[in-house]
């Protein structure tokens, strides 16, 4: 592997996921319908976790996947149920309906035999809620299986409560500017908001699941766990489309303040030396520095290509990145945040981890309850916004991944606000730290 000189590479020592790998319960059956072929509806066996199939496990832990041309294994069966089971919505008497609709539903689940789902009206939010008997929930994070027909009207928040009336939410801010089943996913929301009297952590008796709708809402929700937090909060720098902006512009930023980037680069446009687009030796210079080169697709929109199409385009760039020794090539971030059911299942078969949904707002994540195919980043536009994103990962040991173009552009904070930003995360010292999708991947699949 190349050395990173610009990462503050502590996250593996100062990380307590390390003690997790132990952990009972990590039975996958992402949905287990997938394993047989089909969407995810109606029952069936499920996988069980193989820990001699991923290739990289050792007996000092997990290391990041070799660079191939396709993945040993399906990352979101592979690790499709992580952590601890919490409720699996078998027993629907359990749960009260606060806002909306719900009901269980025997032929759409994730695991199990039944799902709950959420439905709501004309803008109205669909919830409900659950008692437990009173729970530490300090070094925990919550997670979730969700589907939904909606995808474009709804955000997705678990707020937990604690015995004295305190909250807190945590929000998956947006799954998708388009319309289509993106099938079932797992989010672990970060951290968004929370009470006037800040929530008592270890004293929590009651989780609702809301769903927050501009339209008509239709969601289910399955399979909810809880997962380890690590010590440290964690931030991902990443920058879209492999423009020279960032090479004549914010790299040197990078390497004064000793932190790495994830480039996000486009195949044809790199290898047809697009104009304002970074060549291929500009990227290995980077990836020398320090920083990590991923995949950015065709830059066509994924679910409008036909799965032979869509095969050929995957195949071509994963091979494009072997053939150059992009080391972080086995990541992809999705054209036009572009996704569904379909494309994720192809897609699994030549990348581990990224996708992306995206919110202009804080939307971070916990570091080992994702869906590796499905995470979840922050429009790098606005310099406040992008701090308090610093500031939560760093409170609450989760990780804000935000996501830049270039500096001329309405989605990209300006240059002078980036150099403030790279400061504030700077100051945080070892309360956050600056990582790529080795990193995470390696924390994730560590704390299954």
């Amino acid at each position: 592997m190349t050395e990173k000189p610009n990462g503050r590479r502590r996250f593996l020592a100062a990380s307590s996921v390390t003690a997790l790998a132990a952990m009972a319960g990590c039975v996958d059956q992402m949905n287990s319908a997938l394993s047989n072929g089909d969407d995810g509806d109606g029952d069936g066996e499920g996988n069980g976790d193989d820990s001699n199939g991923t290739g990289t496990d050792t007996e000092d832990g997990v290391e990041p996947p070799e660079l191939a041309l396709e993945t040993e294994y399906d990352s979101r069966k592979e690790y499709g149920q992580p952590g601890e089971g919490l409720d699996d919505f078998e027993e629907f008497d359990d749960w009260d309906v606060v806002d909306g609709s719900a009901e269980p539903d025997e032929e759409t689940y994730f695991d199990g035999s039944q799902s709950l789902r959420l439905t709501a009206e004309d803008g109205g939010n669909a919830v409900v809620e659950t008692e437990f008997e009173t729970m530490d929930m300090s070094d925990l994070d919550l997670s979730v299986a969700v589907r939904t027909s909606t995808p474009g009207n709804v955000a997705i928040e678990i707020q937990i409560q604690d015995i004295y009336g305190g909250y807190a939410s945590h929000q998956l801010r947006s799954v998708t500017y388009r319309t289509s089943d993106v099938g079932w996913f797992r989010t672990c929301p970060g951290f968004f908001e929370q009470s006037s009297t800040p929530l008592e952590r270890d004293a929590v008796d009651t989780v609702q699941i809301i769903v927050h709708n501009t339209g008509d809402a239709e969601v289910w929700v399955d399979d909810l766990r809880t997962h380890e937090k690590p010590e440290a909060g964690y931030v991902m720098l990443c920058w879209d489309d492999g423009f020279d902006d960032f090479y004549d512009v914010a790299s040197p930023l990078h390497d004064e303040y000793g932190v790495n980037a994830v480039q996000a680069a486009v195949r044809q446009w790199t290898r047809d030396q697009r104009e304002g687009i970074m060549t291929v030796d500009q990227l290995k210079e980077r990836q020398d520095a320090g920083d990590q080169i991923v995949a950015h697709g065709t830059h066509t929109e994924f679910s409008d290509l036909s799965d032979e199409d869509l095969d050929d385009a995957l195949r071509t760039d994963k091979n494009w990145a072997v053939q150059e020794e992009f080391e972080g090539g086995h990541y992809l971030v999705f054209p036009h945040n572009d996704f569904d059911d379909r494309v994720l299942d192809i897609v699994s078969n030549y990348y581990y981890a990224g996708g992306f949904n995206q919110a202009g707002d804080a939307n971070l994540t916990g570091v080992t309850g994702f869906d590796p195919l499905v995470m979840p980043r922050t429009i790098g536009h606005d310099l406040e916004i992008a701090k308090r994103c610093v500031d939560l990962a760093a409170q609450h040991r989760q990780c804000t991944i935000l996501n830049f173009h270039a500096f001329d552009q309405d989605n990209t904070m300006s240059e002078s606000a980036y150099e403030d930003l790279l400061e504030h995360i700077d100051e945080k010292g070892d309360d956050v730290e600056v990582i790529d999708f080795d990193d995470l991947w390696t924390m994730r699949r560590d704390g299954h």
